[in-house]
């Protein structure tokens, strides 16, 4: 049976790819829950503008994160933390703790989006990288210091 998918399915195809699946696949599964439809033409017509509101949508989106991005890139934040022996901080800085010193800034960031290479264990100055979108990953400058 040949299908189109009209959401991305795993291990299967993304939205808009014409695949060819078991009879009962798409007819019990794929179809009623509606990641596909029966490839016929005009259904594949449909499908290509469906494709082309969904990268025009996209496109916005990126544009909009793009702004976010450039008011992100440069900034620099403080994070104050409670210092032990040897400059090693009590835990450790967390995505969240970022997330909210970028928010007091007045930029709305999902602490789901930073970056950590590392953990961050010990005073000092780091760059985190956010991603907003798979084409768009700011840096800021992050600044670990002894709360007095």
């Amino acid at each position: 049976m040949k299908i189109i998918l009209t959401e991305n399915v795993e291990k299967l195809g993304k939205a808009g790819e014409i695949v060819s699946v078991a009879d009962g696949y798409g007819r019990n599964f794929l179809i009623p829950k509606r990641l596909a439809i029966l490839a016929s033409n005009a259904n594949l017509k449909q499908v290509s503008l469906i494709k082309k509101r969904k990268e025009t949508k996209e496109e916005r989106k990126k544009r909009g994160l793009e702004k976010i991005a450039e008011s992100l890139e440069g900034l620099s934040c403080e994070i104050v933390v409670k210092v032990g022996e040897g400059e090693k901080i009590f835990g450790s800085v967390t995505p969240q703790m970022i997330a909210t010193a970028i928010n007091k800034k007045g930029i709305e960031i999902d602490k789901k989006s930073i970056i950590l290479d590392e953990p961050i264990n010990t005073l000092g100055v780091y760059i985190v990288t956010i991603n907003l979108h798979p084409e768009v990953r700011p840096q800021i400058k992050l600044w670990v210091v002894e709360e007095s």
